[in-house]
């Protein structure tokens, strides 16, 4: 007590000699930076108005969102329907919607973060500004893994906001416990109607938190991201409404997007959580910011950790997986993937996954859990994940024909190796492809007789080929087929 009693007495000692010699007060000239902080970021942070009605999709005779299609559109109903008190109110600029949550804007061209949560099922999706002004929104990419979505403003003649004021994004690797950070949000949608966020202040209580415990890879493709760990947490007062919110650091930067979900799911209740924007969950960003899918990557190991042992033992490898391709076996444990160490199994998933599909990784290994450190590396294939995703900027369907990792089969169908080739994600109807009878599920091996392992091979080699092109299909069985496949 004597000891804790002489610091606090130095402290305001030294406090008092700062402002006897005209300095400032320390506490002062952090209260700057926090006021200076919050006025910079507010422009950037709206509030996120969603309704789930499946009315709107009879009134504007629109299908469901699919994973092709995030378009939502406005609110733009004919003359002769706009007296209908009822079905005013499903207007979201002016009636009280069935959920809120909060956005960040990340590009001045009309792009908004928020998390998955917040806009999962929606059938509109307004905006509201600090400023007051408003406008609708589509889902441009969305991914239930991170538990992050990025929405894109639909701009009419009746609110003209672009360029929008975006927030600077900056790095949560080097946050620590005791680093001050303040939150903008709309708890209980408390901006609904004049658009004002409300701040709140606190420290990183702590690093790498998790919603629940993950016990092994297959068993992670209906998880997100913070279930292995990659949550902060922090005592800033986070409750309802604030998912998709800023966290900023003293300069002003975005160093997470708060979560109420984590909140309430997760076993650490008090303060809030917010998904760290370090270097792989920005990467992840930036895909979205691109319209495209989040393709995880994939080892196929399976393993456990010992009770002192630092990194993971191997107790199973997936036939035809990376894993196998890299010379891994049964009794190995893994230390380190792209120099990260692995301490446990959440950090071996992390760390595979936000690698994304198709990089090498390096790994770093002992074989049979013992000896001199040995080295391999692995090209990732794709992790699956279940759940809605949805991607404006999707690759090309030649001949009607989409393409996936063949990974993802041997995720779903669990105790199946990884088939060679690429697996029909999506025939296009009336497409050549859909007069060929291709079919989802369907693994092709070679096209035109030369051998493919990603989709990137198969788009490829598609291109390469301007006539018919025969693709070879081989079934679980074994049984081997060539499908001629017209240009027309």
């Amino acid at each position: 007590m004597r000891c804790h009693m002489g610091a606090v007495a130095l402290a305001v000692l030294l406090c008092a000699e700062l402002i006897a010699a005209g300095g400032d007060d320390p506490r002062l000239q952090i209260e700057r930076l926090r006021k200076d902080a919050i006025k910079r970021a507010e422009p950037a942070v709206c509030c996120v108005l969603v309704s789930r009605s499946d009315r709107y999709a009879r009134l504007f005779n629109a299908g469901p969102v699919s994973e092709s299609n995030g378009r939502l559109g406005s609110f733009n109903l004919p003359n002769a329907q706009t007296k209908d008190v009822d079905i005013l109110k499903l207007d979201l600029s002016t009636a009280v919607p069935e959920s809120y949550g909060s956005g960040v804007v990340i590009d001045p061209k009309g792009l908004i973060l928020t998390n998955n949560h917040v806009i999962n099922g929606a059938t509109k999706i307004f905006l509201r500004f600090p400023s007051g002004k408003g406008c609708y929104a589509d889902i441009h990419a969305a991914d239930p893994r991170s538990d992050l979505a990025v929405l894109r403003v639909i701009e009419d003649r009746s609110a003209k906001l672009l360029p929008l004021p975006a927030i600077k994004i900056g790095d949560a690797s080097a946050m620590e416990k005791g680093d001050e950070v303040m939150s903008i949000a709309y708890p209980f949608a408390v901006g609904f109607r004049d658009g004002s966020p409300s701040a709140s202040w606190g420290i990183v209580s702590n690093v790498r938190r998790r919603g629940s415990r993950a016990v092994n890879e297959t068993d992670l493709n209906k998880r997100t991201l913070d279930h292995v760990g990659t949550l902060l947490q922090v005592d800033a007062r986070l409750n309802n409404g604030c998912s998709g919110g800023a966290l900023l650091d003293l300069n002003g930067e975005l160093i997470g997007l708060t979560t109420a979900q984590a909140a309430i799911s997760g076993s650490e209740t008090p303060g809030g959580f917010a998904l760290p924007l370090n270097a792989p969950m920005k990467r992840i960003v930036e895909q979205l910011r691109q319209g495209k899918e989040i393709e995880y990557g994939f080892l196929g190991v399976s393993g456990n950790q010992g009770p002192s042992l630092a990194g993971v033992t191997i107790i199973g490898v997936t036939p035809n997986s990376p894993a196998h391709h890299a010379g891994l076996q049964p009794g190995d444990r893994i230390l380190k993937i792209n120099d990260e160490l692995v301490y446990e199994l959440d950090d071996l998933f992390l760390h595979i996954g936000v690698a994304l599909a198709g990089s090498e990784v390096k790994i770093e290994y002992q074989h049979g859990g013992f000896g001199p450190n040995l080295h391999t590396k692995a090209r990732l294939a794709k992790f699956y994940v279940a759940g809605k995703m949805i991607a404006s900027n999707r690759p090309p369907a030649p001949r009607g024909l989409r393409v996936d990792y063949a990974s993802i089969l041997a995720q779903r169908y669990r105790g199946l190796r990884v088939p060679s080739g690429v697996v029909v994600r999506e025939v296009l109807p009336g497409s050549p492809a859909d007069t060929a009878r291709l079919q989802p599920d369907k693994v092709i091996t070679q096209v035109n007789h030369r051998d493919i392992q990603t989709p990137a091979d198969f788009y490829r080699e598609m291109e390469a080929n301007t006539g018919p092109v025969v693709l070879t299909i081989q079934s679980p069985e074994g049984r081997v087929d060539e499908v001629r496949v017209e240009t027309k």
